[in-house]
Formats: C-alpha cells, structure tokens, sequence
C-alpha cells in the first residue's frame, strides 16, 4: 500500500491549525467574567490599585491601548460585522481609527486655579470611582473603546454591561484594553465585562453601591432605565437627523457629501443624515448629482415595497425592522429585483412619510421638496422629533444657518460637510461614541467621567 506522504502532511497541518484556532478561541479573554458578581468584585480590587497610579502612568496605558486598537482594528471591524451583521468593514476600521487617535486623553481633564486677595483655589478633576457602562451593538467595540480610554483618563476603572447581541466583539474590546494596560504596567481587571450579558446582569451592575457613575448608549429604554436609578447618569439617546439643502449650497458637494455621511457604516451612526429637506428649485440638480455620485434613485411601487421590507407596521404605527438594520444598499435593492452596488438608496417623499418619521439606521434616504427655508426648518425641526441630537444643512447663507441651528437645539450642527464631521471626522474637534443628549454632557470625553473637587487656601499662597 502507498502512503501518499503530501495528504498526510495535510491532514497533519489541518487538525494543528484547528487545534490552534481552537486555544486561541478558548483563550480566557482578560476582565471577562462569567458573572457580574465576579466581574464587580475584581474591578473594585482593581480600582483601589489604581487609585495610587499617577496621571503620567494613566497616560501610559492609553497610549498603548491606543496602538492595541490601531494594530487590531481590522479584526475588530470583521468581528463586528460577522456577529451582528451590521455595518461596512472598512467604514468600521475608520471608526476605529478615529477612536485612537482623536479620543482624549488626560490632557482634557486640566485643573483650574483662581487667585486674589483671598488666597488661591484650586478646582481639580477627581474621578467618580467605578463606572457602569451600557454599550449599544451598533458602535459595540468602538464604544466600549472609547469610553474605556476616556473613564480612564479620568481616573476610573469600569464595568461593562455589553448588547447581548455583539458581546463577542465588545468583550474583545474589553480584553484589548486590558492586555494594554497590563502591557504598559497597569493594574489587571481595570475594565471588566461579562460573558453572557443580561438584564439581570446589568440590574446587578446599575444597583450594586459601589458602582458611582452609570452610562448609557443606546435607546430610550436603556437611558429612561439609568435615570430612574436613583444615581448619576450620563445617558446617549436615539436620533433622526435632518439635513438641510437650500438654493445657495454647492450641490455638487453638497450631493457628494450627503451620500458619504448618510451611507457610512450603512447609516448605523446615530448622527448620520437620516432624512433631506432640499428647496425645490434645485430638488432636481441635487437627485441627479446624488445619482451620478452613487446613489440609486427609487420610485412609486418600489418605495412601497421598500416600506415592507424595511419596516413593520403594527396598527398603523411604523417600526424598524430589525432583521434589516445596518445591512448593505444592495441587499435591499436585490429584494426589489435591482442589481446595483449602490451604497445609499434614495427617493422623493412627502414629509409625513414613515422613512422621514422613523430613525431608519439604514441606507436609505427619503428627499422632501420644500418651498423655502422656513418650510425647510419647520419640517426638519419636527422630523427631529425633539431628540435634539443631530441636524446638517448645506447653504452659505449665514442667516439661514444660524436660524436652523437656533430652532433645532441639537447637540451637533454640521453645516456644509458629511455628517461625520461632527465627531471629528474631518472636522476639528474630538471623538466619541457616547453622544449625551438627554443627560446634557454632549460630545462625552473624559472630563465628563469625573466631578469636580475644590481645594480652598484662604489668605495664603496669594504671591501678588
């Protein structure tokens, strides 16, 4: 009998790759618990360590989960695609990316002095302690990231509750920050999560006494839920996001810019440009450009179709549909019988249409003509629904800008550009994932995980 020496060696070379893969996969991943009462206990162990750590040292380690995260970037966008199956890959190693290099750090957490005839007082930044974190699916990696390098920053430690349905990817986020702070001479179990997240988890994490300061991003449910618990909160609500286009913008630009903001990451990011009020004397320029630009341009029964496949209608009231969330414009445009690698769908509607109504976070953009900016503000403002999140507009008339920012209130007003600009995506400024509207913090950094302690020397230290 011949043994065939080539198969052999095959066989060989498969089952020590399974066998690698399968270490790797059972690897314990660092700060991930299988309970939240041992995920508490061990941050709280770790946070009094902390507490003796200097803010050069803390520095140190968010440089080096900031290298962690540029190095693994890619593989943290593909594992967040396969889990959820939402979003783009590589819009996610930009959103990663971004969070590296433009989260502060513990320079945004400055002291403050006064000083006169009654001596000096110093105002510093102190940490609240440990803090519990709500983190969404959308953004899951990228927010437990953030947040972990800004709550650090500020001297805390922290513990993740993650969305059951990407706890894969945050809880690597979760294991990537700690290999970083142990790398850099850190305490271990600074950030902690748990394996198999619940609501029962996280009402241990939200009442547990030690646990000072909660966080939330995600959807009103969550938010409302951290508010009622009697501590502080920080809580990132829901969007819909108007974007404005009057008869002065550049509509080529403006088209371009639009279809960037609206489409990245499939419309996932809460800021994203969610519905368009353009004046009707340019409606037809700006379609056109869209089009040419990579759109793809719907109508009549298509749209209606679209509403079936997108959303679910109970009774009348229109929800998303889940199933459908984040998922490529292709993928909806093969269920019309389209074959198109479009990345945004658009398509004219009135303003009362359940597209404009509804925060979609899918690549589809419904278009209202509108007759002038008043129109125009009055339909986008109402659009808004009051979230006071996001809005863009794309003019040069400086009155109109100013009225559309004073009449909707949100947290971001981009004008002129994508609407990732607003989180520092070229636009100045720094990022974050954790958007706080509700509560009132805004665009969160890590001065917004620490309260403020007054330190008073009264008739001294006054040297002029």
């Amino acid at each position: 009998m011949q043994i065939d020496e080539a198969k052999i060696q095959k066989i060989i070379t498969d089952v020590i790759e399974g066998l690698n893969s399968q270490s790797q996969d059972a690897r314990p991943q660092k700060g991930v618990f299988e309970s939240m009462t041992d995920a508490l206990a061990a941050v709280k162990i770790a946070y009094k360590q902390f507490r003796g750590y200097t803010i050069a040292q803390r520095e140190k380690m968010i440089d080096k989960i900031r290298e962690y995260i540029l190095e693994e970037a890619e593989q943290m966008a593909k594992l967040g695609v396969e889990e959820t199956g939402m979003g783009r890959v590589s819009d996610k190693i930009i959103k990663h990316q971004l969070v590296a290099n433009k989260t502060p750090g513990t320079e945004d957490i400055c002291p403050r002095a006064y000083s006169g005839d009654c001596g000096l007082t110093l105002v510093e930044m102190a940490p609240f302690g440990i803090i519990g974190s709500i983190t969404p699916s959308t953004n899951p990696s990228e927010t437990v990231l953030c947040n972990s390098i800004g709550m650090i920053a500020g001297g805390n430690a922290v513990v993740f509750n993650p969305h059951p349905n990407a706890k894969k990817t945050s809880n690597y986020a979760v294991d990537l920050v700690n290999r970083a702070i142990l790398a850099a001479g850190g305490p271990e179990n600074l950030v902690v999560s748990v394996k198999v997240p619940t609501m029962d988890s996280s009402n241990e994490m939200v009442s547990d006494k030690d646990v000072k300061l909660l966080v939330a991003t995600g959807g009103p449910g969550v938010v409302k839920m951290l508010l009622s618990s009697g501590k502080k909160a920080i809580g990132a609500g829901a969007g819909n996001p108007p974007v404005i286009v009057d008869d002065t913008a550049d509509i080529a630009k403006a088209a371009s810019d639009i279809i960037k903001g609206a489409s990245f990451d499939n419309n996932l990011p809460c800021i994203a440009e969610k519905e368009c009020f353009a004046f009707d004397s340019i409606c037809d320029m700006l379609i056109d450009r869209m089009t040419q630009s990579g759109a793809y341009l719907i109508s009549g029964a298509q749209v209606d179709e679209l509403i079936k496949i997108a959303l679910v209608n109970k009774d009348g009231k229109y929800s998303i549909n889940k199933k459908w969330v984040g998922k490529d414009a292709s993928l909806f445009l093969k269920e019309l019988g389209i074959n198109s690698d479009a990345r945004l769908i658009i398509m004219e509607t009135d303003a009362k249409h359940p597209f404009v109504q509804t925060e979609l976070m899918m690549p589809i953009l419904p278009i209202v003509r509108v007759k002038d900016i008043d129109e125009a503000i009055e339909l986008a403002v109402a659009a808004e629904h009051g979230n006071r999140h996001s809005a863009h507009i794309h003019s040069k008339n400086v009155d109109r800008l100013t009225a559309f920012a004073r009449a909707v209130e949100t947290t971001i007003f981009v004008k002129n550009a994508p609407s990732y600009a607003g989180i520092g995506a070229g636009g100045e400024g720094h990022t974050t994932f954790t958007i706080a509207g509700p509560t009132g913090e805004g665009i969160t950094s890590a001065r917004s995980f620490t309260r403020q302690r007054r330190c008073v020397m009264a008739d001294g230290l006054h040297i002029i």
